[in-house]
């Protein structure tokens, strides 16, 4: 297809279509003549994917470009392309390791990886942005005064151990490496979100069953 039919058919303008291919983010098409390309399916696809991560997730095109590099790259295996990729959508900041909160959550996250064991995640503490936001995260509930053990948070891993198990089925449904990644990805950028509103929905209906309108 040309330029004109690739942004009817993704409702992308043209001027926006050209301005990812200068930045990288969608691949060039294939040159007809000096003034003219053809692109395909493969082009609409990933047209999409980009105005998702931007207009949904709220991504700046710098990440995305980042992103989407880490799942293009054939010479990375599947995990540490899926891990790369998702590593590289925004993150919190560094936790302040001096801060007593923040000793006291990185115990209880320790306590609660060993019990669940997560020799993985134990081995990447270091490095993971996920651990540092389970970090950061009960270290506010803590200073809030909610006293958030590894007891407490070990139902909701095992839940989450069991989203994880479904997100994966999915993404071996498809077919290529890049593909897999993609569907990592749009995990993490739209299906988060979606998996947020069914849990304050499951709230509220939980809220309504317990304690009516009154």
């Amino acid at each position: 297809m040309r330029l004109a039919e690739l942004s009817e058919r993704s409702g992308v303008s043209t001027a926006t279509i050209k301005y990812y291919l200068r930045e990288g983010l969608l691949a060039p098409g294939r040159q007809v003549n000096a003034t003219t390309a053809d692109y395909d399916e493969e082009h609409l696809r990933r047209l999409r994917l980009v105005r998702a991560m931007i207009q949904v997730g709220g991504l700046p095109v710098a990440t995305v470009r980042e992103v989407l590099g880490h799942v293009d790259d054939d010479s990375l295996g599947r995990t540490i392309r899926m891990g790369a990729a998702l590593w590289a959508l925004p993150q919190v900041p560094e936790p302040d390791e001096q801060d007593e909160y923040v000793r006291a959550a990185h115990r209880e996250v320790a306590e609660l990886l060993e019990e669940l064991g997560w020799t993985n995640a134990q081995a990447l503490v270091t490095i993971s942005p996920a651990y540092r936001s389970l970090v950061v995260a009960v270290a506010a509930f803590r200073r809030l005064g909610y006293d958030w053990t590894s007891e407490r948070m070990l139902p909701y891993a095992e839940l989450m151990h069991r989203a994880a198990v479904l997100d994966l089925d999915f993404v071996e449904t498809h077919t290529s490496e890049a593909e897999k990644a993609e569907v990592a990805v749009i995990g993490a950028v739209l299906a988060e979100p979606m998996l947020q509103a069914l849990r304050r929905l499951a709230q509220e209906e939980e809220s309504a069953r317990r304690y009516g309108f009154e």
